[in-house]
Protein backbone atom coordinates (compact mmCIF):
# COMPACT_ATOMS: atom_id res chain seq x y z
CA UNK A 1 0.00 0.00 0.00
CA UNK A 2 2.84 2.22 0.84
CA UNK A 3 4.60 2.01 -2.63
CA UNK A 4 0.75 2.33 -3.85
CA UNK A 5 0.90 5.81 -2.19
CA UNK A 6 4.17 6.72 -3.34
CA UNK A 7 3.29 6.44 -6.77
CA UNK A 8 -0.05 7.17 -7.28
CA UNK A 9 0.19 11.04 -7.75
CA UNK A 10 2.97 10.22 -10.27
CA UNK A 11 0.82 8.58 -12.63
CA UNK A 12 0.31 12.27 -14.50
CA UNK A 13 4.12 12.15 -14.86
CA UNK A 14 4.20 8.79 -16.61
CA UNK A 15 1.69 10.82 -19.16
CA UNK A 16 3.69 13.78 -19.60
CA UNK A 17 6.85 11.35 -20.43
CA UNK A 18 4.53 9.39 -22.87
CA UNK A 19 3.40 12.51 -24.80
CA UNK A 20 7.30 13.69 -24.82
CA UNK A 21 8.34 10.57 -26.54
CA UNK A 22 5.26 10.62 -28.75
CA UNK A 23 6.48 13.57 -30.30
CA UNK A 24 9.94 12.79 -30.06
CA UNK A 25 8.98 9.61 -32.15
CA UNK A 26 6.71 11.45 -34.32
CA UNK A 27 9.59 14.34 -35.17
CA UNK A 28 11.81 10.73 -36.08
CA UNK A 29 8.95 9.40 -38.58
CA UNK A 30 8.43 12.42 -40.13
CA UNK A 31 12.12 12.71 -40.93
CA UNK A 32 12.52 9.00 -42.28
CA UNK A 33 9.68 8.84 -43.90
CA UNK A 34 7.96 12.25 -44.50
CA UNK A 35 4.55 11.33 -42.61
CA UNK A 36 2.09 13.43 -41.00
CA UNK A 37 1.85 13.61 -37.60
CA UNK A 38 -0.74 12.05 -35.54
CA UNK A 39 -2.96 13.89 -32.81
CA UNK A 40 -1.30 14.20 -29.78
CA UNK A 41 -1.81 12.37 -27.13
CA UNK A 42 -4.21 14.03 -24.39
CA UNK A 43 -3.29 12.33 -20.96
CA UNK A 44 -6.47 14.28 -19.40
CA UNK A 45 -8.89 12.17 -21.67
CA UNK A 46 -7.60 8.94 -20.66
CA UNK A 47 -10.89 7.62 -19.42
CA UNK A 48 -13.00 9.25 -21.99
CA UNK A 49 -12.30 9.66 -25.75
CA UNK A 50 -8.50 9.41 -25.07
CA UNK A 51 -6.26 9.87 -27.92
CA UNK A 52 -3.02 7.14 -28.57
CA UNK A 53 -0.21 7.20 -26.71
CA UNK A 54 2.49 6.65 -29.80
CA UNK A 55 2.37 6.52 -33.20
CA UNK A 56 2.67 2.90 -35.06
CA UNK A 57 5.58 3.23 -36.11
CA UNK A 58 7.44 2.02 -39.77
CA UNK A 59 11.16 -0.44 -38.87
CA UNK A 60 13.36 2.62 -39.37
CA UNK A 61 11.81 4.97 -36.73
CA UNK A 62 11.73 2.14 -34.18
CA UNK A 63 15.49 1.89 -34.50
CA UNK A 64 15.66 6.03 -33.89
CA UNK A 65 13.44 5.67 -30.81
CA UNK A 66 15.44 3.12 -29.52
CA UNK A 67 18.51 4.99 -29.80
CA UNK A 68 16.60 8.25 -28.44
CA UNK A 69 16.06 5.58 -25.44
CA UNK A 70 19.32 4.50 -25.40
CA UNK A 71 20.63 8.42 -24.32
CA UNK A 72 18.04 8.97 -21.91
CA UNK A 73 18.87 5.88 -19.77
CA UNK A 74 22.33 6.70 -20.18
CA UNK A 75 21.66 9.64 -18.38
CA UNK A 76 22.90 9.41 -14.32
CA UNK A 77 20.33 11.89 -13.44
CA UNK A 78 17.72 10.33 -13.45
CA UNK A 79 15.10 9.26 -10.82
CA UNK A 80 14.10 5.53 -9.98
CA UNK A 81 10.42 6.42 -10.94
CA UNK A 82 11.65 8.51 -14.46
CA UNK A 83 14.21 5.46 -15.10
CA UNK A 84 11.88 2.92 -14.49
CA UNK A 85 9.34 4.42 -16.92
CA UNK A 86 11.36 4.97 -19.93
CA UNK A 87 12.90 1.19 -19.43
CA UNK A 88 9.41 0.15 -19.78
CA UNK A 89 9.03 2.20 -22.89
CA UNK A 90 12.40 0.42 -24.30
CA UNK A 91 11.24 -3.21 -23.35
CA UNK A 92 8.40 -2.55 -25.61
CA UNK A 93 10.19 -1.17 -28.28
CA UNK A 94 12.33 -4.19 -28.35
CA UNK A 95 10.33 -6.37 -28.11
CA UNK A 96 8.45 -4.91 -31.36
CA UNK A 97 12.31 -5.20 -32.98
CA UNK A 98 12.38 -8.75 -32.05
CA UNK A 99 14.74 -8.10 -29.07
CA UNK A 100 12.62 -10.19 -26.59
CA UNK A 101 15.50 -11.11 -24.57
CA UNK A 102 16.79 -7.74 -24.30
CA UNK A 103 13.32 -6.56 -23.49
CA UNK A 104 13.43 -9.21 -20.92
CA UNK A 105 16.31 -7.61 -19.31
CA UNK A 106 14.76 -4.00 -19.35
CA UNK A 107 11.80 -5.70 -17.45
CA UNK A 108 14.33 -7.34 -15.12
CA UNK A 109 15.98 -3.76 -14.31
CA UNK A 110 12.71 -2.47 -13.78
CA UNK A 111 12.32 -4.29 -10.77
CA UNK A 112 15.72 -3.38 -9.27
CA UNK A 113 15.47 -0.08 -9.94
CA UNK A 114 11.52 0.33 -8.60
CA UNK A 115 11.25 -2.87 -6.56
CA UNK A 116 7.95 -2.36 -5.15
CA UNK A 117 5.86 -0.55 -7.98
CA UNK A 118 7.31 -1.52 -11.84
CA UNK A 119 4.35 -3.80 -12.37
CA UNK A 120 2.15 -0.36 -12.01
CA UNK A 121 4.41 1.62 -14.36
CA UNK A 122 4.71 -1.24 -16.78
CA UNK A 123 0.73 -1.46 -16.30
CA UNK A 124 0.65 2.61 -17.09
CA UNK A 125 2.57 2.30 -20.29
CA UNK A 126 2.13 -0.47 -22.36
CA UNK A 127 -1.53 -0.33 -22.90
CA UNK A 128 -1.12 3.12 -24.18
CA UNK A 129 2.11 2.36 -26.23
CA UNK A 130 -0.26 -0.99 -27.99
CA UNK A 131 -2.72 1.58 -29.11
CA UNK A 132 0.05 2.62 -31.77
CA UNK A 133 -0.74 -0.71 -33.41
CA UNK A 134 1.37 -3.15 -32.02
CA UNK A 135 -0.51 -5.44 -29.88
CA UNK A 136 1.33 -8.38 -30.40
CA UNK A 137 4.64 -6.99 -28.66
CA UNK A 138 2.70 -5.61 -25.77
CA UNK A 139 1.40 -8.66 -25.26
CA UNK A 140 4.76 -10.21 -25.17
CA UNK A 141 6.12 -7.66 -22.79
CA UNK A 142 3.60 -7.80 -20.06
CA UNK A 143 3.65 -11.83 -20.43
CA UNK A 144 7.36 -11.70 -19.99
CA UNK A 145 6.71 -9.25 -16.94
CA UNK A 146 4.15 -12.31 -15.52
CA UNK A 147 7.10 -14.69 -15.71
CA UNK A 148 8.34 -12.41 -13.08
CA UNK A 149 5.70 -11.55 -10.74
CA UNK A 150 3.04 -14.05 -11.56
CA UNK A 151 -0.36 -12.96 -10.45
CA UNK A 152 0.52 -9.33 -10.24
CA UNK A 153 -2.65 -7.53 -10.78
CA UNK A 154 -1.70 -4.79 -12.08
CA UNK A 155 -0.04 -6.89 -14.98
CA UNK A 156 -2.85 -9.04 -15.58
CA UNK A 157 -5.03 -5.72 -15.60
CA UNK A 158 -2.81 -4.06 -18.37
CA UNK A 159 -2.86 -7.92 -20.57
CA UNK A 160 -6.60 -7.38 -20.18
CA UNK A 161 -6.25 -3.98 -21.49
CA UNK A 162 -4.73 -4.95 -24.20
CA UNK A 163 -7.18 -7.85 -25.33
CA UNK A 164 -10.49 -5.34 -25.27
CA UNK A 165 -7.93 -3.31 -28.09
CA UNK A 166 -8.41 -6.31 -29.88
CA UNK A 167 -12.15 -6.34 -29.64
CA UNK A 168 -11.50 -10.56 -27.53
CA UNK A 169 -13.47 -9.68 -24.61
CA UNK A 170 -14.11 -12.95 -23.62
CA UNK A 171 -10.69 -13.44 -22.84
CA UNK A 172 -10.33 -9.53 -21.12
CA UNK A 173 -13.35 -11.04 -18.86
CA UNK A 174 -11.51 -14.17 -17.64
CA UNK A 175 -8.24 -11.84 -17.16
CA UNK A 176 -10.13 -9.30 -15.17
CA UNK A 177 -11.84 -11.94 -12.53
CA UNK A 178 -8.18 -13.16 -12.14
CA UNK A 179 -7.21 -9.46 -11.26
CA UNK A 180 -10.02 -9.37 -8.88
CA UNK A 181 -9.22 -12.78 -6.98
CA UNK A 182 -5.48 -11.30 -6.76
CA UNK A 183 -6.27 -7.72 -6.11
CA UNK A 184 -4.35 -6.54 -3.18
CA UNK A 185 -4.86 -3.19 -2.58
CA UNK A 186 -8.43 -1.18 -3.03
CA UNK A 187 -6.37 0.71 -6.30
CA UNK A 188 -6.29 -2.48 -8.32
CA UNK A 189 -9.44 -3.34 -7.17
CA UNK A 190 -11.51 -0.56 -8.30
CA UNK A 191 -9.31 -0.76 -11.79
CA UNK A 192 -10.04 -4.27 -12.43
CA UNK A 193 -13.51 -3.72 -11.51
CA UNK A 194 -14.13 -0.80 -14.24
CA UNK A 195 -12.70 -2.73 -16.64
CA UNK A 196 -14.41 -5.69 -15.66
CA UNK A 197 -17.36 -3.03 -16.20
CA UNK A 198 -16.33 -2.62 -19.94
CA UNK A 199 -15.53 -6.17 -20.77
CA UNK A 200 -19.13 -6.96 -19.50
CA UNK A 201 -21.00 -4.07 -21.29
CA UNK A 202 -18.97 -5.22 -24.58
CA UNK A 203 -20.49 -8.66 -23.92
CA UNK A 204 -24.01 -7.65 -23.58
CA UNK A 205 -23.63 -8.63 -19.71
CA UNK A 206 -25.33 -5.12 -18.97
CA UNK A 207 -26.72 -6.05 -15.40
CA UNK A 208 -23.24 -7.44 -14.52
CA UNK A 209 -21.59 -4.04 -15.97
CA UNK A 210 -23.58 -1.79 -14.15
CA UNK A 211 -22.71 -3.50 -10.85
CA UNK A 212 -19.08 -3.79 -11.47
CA UNK A 213 -19.38 0.00 -11.91
CA UNK A 214 -21.04 0.67 -9.18
CA UNK A 215 -18.69 -1.18 -7.00
CA UNK A 216 -15.61 0.66 -8.33
CA UNK A 217 -17.02 3.68 -7.17
CA UNK A 218 -16.05 2.95 -3.80
CA UNK A 219 -13.22 4.99 -2.29
CA UNK A 220 -13.95 7.22 -5.07
CA UNK A 221 -14.20 10.58 -2.77
CA UNK A 222 -14.55 13.09 -5.78
CA UNK A 223 -17.09 14.66 -8.81
CA UNK A 224 -13.86 14.22 -10.93
CA UNK A 225 -12.76 10.35 -9.47
CA UNK A 226 -16.86 9.43 -9.81
CA UNK A 227 -18.35 10.91 -12.91
CA UNK A 228 -16.61 8.00 -15.44
CA UNK A 229 -17.96 5.24 -13.49
CA UNK A 230 -21.18 7.02 -12.83
CA UNK A 231 -21.59 7.40 -16.40
CA UNK A 232 -20.37 3.95 -17.25
CA UNK A 233 -23.14 3.02 -14.95
CA UNK A 234 -26.24 4.65 -16.54
CA UNK A 235 -25.06 3.45 -20.01
CA UNK A 236 -25.40 -0.02 -18.37
CA UNK A 237 -28.65 0.70 -16.51
CA UNK A 238 -29.85 1.96 -19.72
CA UNK A 239 -29.50 -1.27 -21.70
CA UNK A 240 -30.61 -3.75 -18.83
CA UNK A 241 -33.80 -1.29 -18.71
CA UNK A 242 -33.28 0.18 -15.21
CA UNK A 243 -34.23 2.96 -13.69
CA UNK A 244 -30.48 4.79 -14.79
CA UNK A 245 -31.88 8.48 -14.57
CA UNK A 246 -33.00 8.17 -11.00
CA UNK A 247 -30.13 6.19 -9.92
CA UNK A 248 -27.72 8.99 -11.60
CA UNK A 249 -29.95 11.86 -10.00
CA UNK A 250 -29.83 10.49 -6.68
CA UNK A 251 -25.53 9.63 -6.88
CA UNK A 252 -25.22 13.45 -8.22
CA UNK A 253 -27.66 15.09 -5.59
CA UNK A 254 -26.81 18.71 -5.67
CA UNK A 255 -23.41 18.77 -7.48
CA UNK A 256 -22.52 21.93 -9.50
CA UNK A 257 -21.85 20.03 -13.15
CA UNK A 258 -20.00 22.87 -14.86
CA UNK A 259 -16.67 21.33 -15.12
CA UNK A 260 -16.06 19.30 -18.21
CA UNK A 261 -16.96 15.93 -18.29
CA UNK A 262 -19.98 17.05 -16.07
CA UNK A 263 -22.17 18.92 -18.66
CA UNK A 264 -22.63 15.04 -20.35
CA UNK A 265 -24.01 14.02 -16.95
CA UNK A 266 -26.18 17.08 -16.88
CA UNK A 267 -27.84 16.17 -20.03
CA UNK A 268 -28.15 12.96 -19.01
CA UNK A 269 -30.36 13.89 -15.96
CA UNK A 270 -32.19 16.59 -18.57
CA UNK A 271 -30.72 19.66 -17.40
CA UNK A 272 -29.66 20.35 -20.94
CA UNK A 273 -30.51 19.52 -24.02
CA UNK A 274 -28.13 17.67 -26.72
CA UNK A 275 -27.58 20.79 -28.99
CA UNK A 276 -26.42 22.33 -25.68
CA UNK A 277 -24.21 19.69 -25.05
CA UNK A 278 -22.70 18.93 -28.53
CA UNK A 279 -21.84 23.40 -28.13
CA UNK A 280 -19.69 22.67 -25.07
CA UNK A 281 -17.74 19.76 -26.13
CA UNK A 282 -17.10 22.29 -29.06
CA UNK A 283 -16.16 25.21 -27.36
CA UNK A 284 -15.19 24.63 -23.63
CA UNK A 285 -11.39 24.80 -23.24
CA UNK A 286 -11.39 21.26 -21.10
CA UNK A 287 -13.28 19.58 -23.39
CA UNK A 288 -11.37 19.87 -26.52
CA UNK A 289 -8.52 18.82 -24.75
CA UNK A 290 -10.37 15.67 -23.69
CA UNK A 291 -11.93 15.33 -27.41
CA UNK A 292 -15.28 15.78 -25.76
CA UNK A 293 -17.04 15.48 -28.85
CA UNK A 294 -16.43 11.59 -28.98
CA UNK A 295 -18.20 10.92 -25.11
CA UNK A 296 -20.45 13.40 -26.14
CA UNK A 297 -21.59 11.55 -29.43
CA UNK A 298 -21.67 8.16 -27.46
CA UNK A 299 -24.01 9.58 -24.63
CA UNK A 300 -26.31 11.06 -26.56
CA UNK A 301 -27.04 7.59 -28.43
CA UNK A 302 -27.38 5.81 -25.25
CA UNK A 303 -29.70 8.71 -24.12
CA UNK A 304 -31.42 7.99 -27.44
CA UNK A 305 -31.84 4.43 -26.52
CA UNK A 306 -33.19 5.25 -22.94
CA UNK A 307 -36.15 6.89 -25.26
CA UNK A 308 -36.65 4.13 -27.53
CA UNK A 309 -35.03 6.41 -30.42
CA UNK A 310 -32.88 3.35 -32.63
CA UNK A 311 -32.21 5.32 -35.26
CA UNK A 312 -30.80 8.22 -33.58
CA UNK A 313 -28.98 5.81 -31.37
CA UNK A 314 -27.54 4.25 -34.17
CA UNK A 315 -26.39 7.58 -35.84
CA UNK A 316 -24.77 9.33 -32.83
CA UNK A 317 -23.38 5.56 -32.02
CA UNK A 318 -22.01 5.56 -35.86
CA UNK A 319 -20.72 9.48 -34.86
CA UNK A 320 -18.87 7.86 -31.68
CA UNK A 321 -16.52 5.84 -33.98
CA UNK A 322 -15.68 8.42 -35.80
CA UNK A 323 -14.63 10.82 -33.20
CA UNK A 324 -13.21 8.21 -30.79
CA UNK A 325 -9.90 6.48 -31.67
CA UNK A 326 -9.72 2.76 -31.34
CA UNK A 327 -8.12 2.78 -28.17
CA UNK A 328 -10.96 4.73 -26.86
CA UNK A 329 -13.43 2.31 -24.33
CA UNK A 330 -16.34 4.65 -25.85
CA UNK A 331 -15.27 3.71 -29.65
CA UNK A 332 -15.13 -0.16 -27.88
CA UNK A 333 -18.40 0.08 -26.43
CA UNK A 334 -20.33 1.99 -29.94
CA UNK A 335 -18.91 -0.89 -32.09
CA UNK A 336 -20.19 -3.89 -29.91
CA UNK A 337 -23.90 -2.08 -29.65
CA UNK A 338 -24.16 -1.05 -33.36
CA UNK A 339 -24.03 -5.01 -33.79
CA UNK A 340 -26.83 -5.80 -31.42
CA UNK A 341 -29.02 -2.85 -32.82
Amino acid sequence: MAALCQIAPMQPKIARILAAFAFLMTVSVEAAAQRSAVDPWDPTARELGRQPAAPSLPAEARNNSLEALNKILASSKLSAFDRSIYLSIRAYQLSRLGRQADSDKDIAEMGKVLPAAWPLVLSGTVPELAGGGDRAAALRTLGSALQQKPGDAWLVIAQAQVYMQLADFPRALALLDEALAGSTTPADRRTALYYRGQANFNLGNYARAADDFDATLAGRTTLRARLGPLMWRYAAQVRARGDARGLLARDLGNETLNEWPAPIAKFLLGRLSAGELEVAAETDEAAKRANGKCATAFFIGMDALRRGDKQRAREQLQLTQARCPTVSELNWAASSELKRL
